[in-house]
C-alpha cells in the first residue's frame, strides 16, 4: 500500500520522540497500533464484502443462463419420448417380419418342384475335363524362340 522503508520509519521515530517526547510516547505508539489494526480490520471487511458481491453476482449471471437454458428434465422427457418411437418402430417390423415368416411356412409347397433352384457349381459354364499325359508320354517340343512376324521368320 505505501512504500515506506526502515529508514523513513526510522526518521518518523526519531521526530515522534522529539515530538511528543519519552514519557506519553509509549501511549502514544499504543494508540497508533490500535488505529492501524482497526484501519487494517476495516479494509479486510471491505475486501470480503467486496468478494461476497462479486460472488452473489456471479451466482445470479449462472441462475439466469440456466433458467433460459433447456431444463434437464425437458431433455430427459425428449429422450424417452423418442426411445418409445424407436421401440413401436422395431416392434412393428418384428410383426411384421414375424407375420410373413408364418405365411411362409403355412402356404403349402409343391414337392415336385424345389421352391430353390440350384445353380451349377461353375457358375452355369461348362467345364471341359482336359486328360492327363500319360506316363510314358514326352511333353511337346516348344516351338524356338524366333522373332516372328505376320508370319515371316527373321535370323
Amino acid at each position: 500500500m505505501f512504500d515506506i522503508g526502515f529508514w523513513e520509519l526510522f526518521v518518523i521515530g526519531i521526530v515522534a520522540l522529539v515530538v511528543i517526547g519519552p514519557e506519553r510516547l509509549p501511549g502514544v505508539a499504543r494508540k497508533a497500533g490500535l488505529w492501524m489494526g482497526k484501519a487494517r480490520r476495516f479494509v479486510q471487511t471491505v475486501k470480503e464484502d467486496i468478494d461476497r458481491e462479486l460472488a452473489a453476482d456471479e451466482l445470479k449471471r449462472l441462475l439466469k443462463e440456466q433458467s433460459e437454458s433447456e431444463s434437464v428434465h425437458e431433455i430427459i422427457e425428449e429422450t424417452k419420448r423418442s426411445i418409445a418411437e424407436v421401440k413401436e418402430s422395431i416392434d412393428d417390423t418384428t410383426r411384421s417380419a414375424t407375420s410373413d415368416v408364418k405365411k411362409a411356412v403355412q402356404t403349402p409347397t409343391d414337392e415336385k418342384k424345389p421352391a430353390v433352384t440350384p445353380e451349377p457349381a461353375d457358375g452355369g459354364h461348362l467345364v471341359k475335363a482336359v486328360p492327363e499325359p500319360k506316363a510314358g508320354a514326352q511333353a511337346e517340343p516348344k516351338a524356338d524362340k524366333q522373332n516372328v512376324h505376320d508370319g515371316e521368320s527373321r535370323s
